[in-house]
């Protein structure tokens, strides 16, 4: 039942990801919102009439309960950005999506790195892909992709082929198998990484989904690895999005004969690092210390914890930079009292640490 509410908030007209964070951050729950008076709604920021009466007609309903007999008869299940899965990571990104529909197994915390390029790669480009992302795996990374042709297969089979793990981010529901001839790919990953898709069940592989899916991909990764990329690709839109993200942007360089080398030439120019070796990679990833050049990366015990609509609104905030206690409260619908108990909630789950002068940052 309670995916229901969930799906159904997310479906009504004119309710995006801000203003559904914005509802459960004032009213807790899905549920709870979605039976709220035309008066508390309408206080919500960005709540118009129009969206109020959407809300409160229930056209949303016969989607919610139809997606939910969907989700029941697949083998997805709906993680909300409130559990202890939802990847930490997609707080830092200015949009994150209320809840993910996904296939095998999602972690909370997780190094990763996102390789993305050509869907006409060259065998260059394949052969590239292919040993980078095998190696990373062996180290313990891991690989995200949108398993689309090309450099995107070829980066998941490289890292479940060191049987390491792979995520893939997808522009169509994750009940969709896109490209068709990836099936056996789609199954693997389900068992042995994740897919992933903001999406709901039945959406079709569109090209306008494909932006959105590589915000996703940037999200989830603590940098990007572009391999082949023409000037005009949706690589380098996730290039993009990393930059703004925050994230570190990696470049193989390519033939300057080649159309699919000027993306990857171009954004090494414009100081994405070179990578001719998986070692480019790993140095530059900090909070993780190399036992040796043939042992995993060493990685701390991930910290698993779920949270509730106000503790979620607090941590999205300080995911993307330390705040003042002041900051925070001018920021989020809390209250002061309401604030200082969250942040002393989230302490207390080590989601975050007090700096000096009152101000708050995401745990290290």
């Amino acid at each position: 039942m309670e995916n229901y509410y969930w799906i159904g908030l997310k479906a009504v007209p004119g309710i995006g990801n801000v203003a559904f964070r914005r509802l459960l951050e004032r009213f807790d729950s899905p549920e709870k919102a979605l039976k709220a008076s035309v008066s508390a709604l309408s206080g919500i920021r960005g709540m118009t009439p129009v969206v109020v009466e959407a809300i409160r007609s229930g056209v949303w309903q016969r989607f919610a309960e139809d997606e939910c007999r969907r989700v029941e008869a697949s083998t997805a299940r709906l993680v909300t950005y409130l559990s202890f899965d939802y990847p930490k990571s997609l707080f830092e990104i200015p949009d994150p999506p209320p809840f993910l529909y996904v296939k095998g197994e999602l972690r909370s915390h997780e190094l990763s790195i996102a390789i993305v390029g050509s869907r006409r790669a060259t065998s260059y480009g394949l052969l590239t892909t292919g040993k980078l992302s095998e190696a990373l795996a062996s180290h313990g990374v891991c690989i995200i992709s949108g398993m689309a042709r090309g450099v995107d297969t070829a980066a998941h089979k490289g890292a479940l082929h060191a049987d390491g793990r792979s995520i893939g981010v997808l522009g169509c529901g994750v009940d969709g198998i896109y490209p068709p001839e990836n099936r056996l790919l789609f199954e693997q990953m389900a068992e042995k990484g994740g897919l992933v898709s903001e999406f709901p069940l039945g959406t079709l592989p569109l090209a306008e989904n494909f932006p959105r899916r590589n915000r996703i991909i940037s999200g989830l990764s603590s940098g990007v690895l572009v391999v082949e990329a023409a000037e005009k690709s949706g690589s380098l839109i996730t290039a993009q999005y990393a930059l703004e993200h925050g994230r570190d942007v990696f470049a193989v360089p390519g033939n300057i004969s080649f159309a699919t080398s000027r993306g990857c030439n171009r954004l090494i120019k414009q100081g994405a690092k070179l990578v001719d070796c998986v070692e480019d990679i790993l140095e530059e990833l900090p909070e993780y210390a190399r036992m040796s050049a043939d042992a995993p990366l060493f990685q701390p015990p991930p910290r698993t914890f779920a949270l509730t609509p106000k503790e979620a609104a607090i941590y999205e905030l300080l995911a993307r930079s330390p705040l003042h206690i002041d900051d925070i409260i001018s920021q989020t619908e809390l209250t002061a009292g309401e604030v200082s108990s969250m942040l002393l909630h989230l302490e207390l789950k080590g989601a975050v640490t007090p700096l000096p002068g009152t101000h708050y940052a995401v745990a290290g």
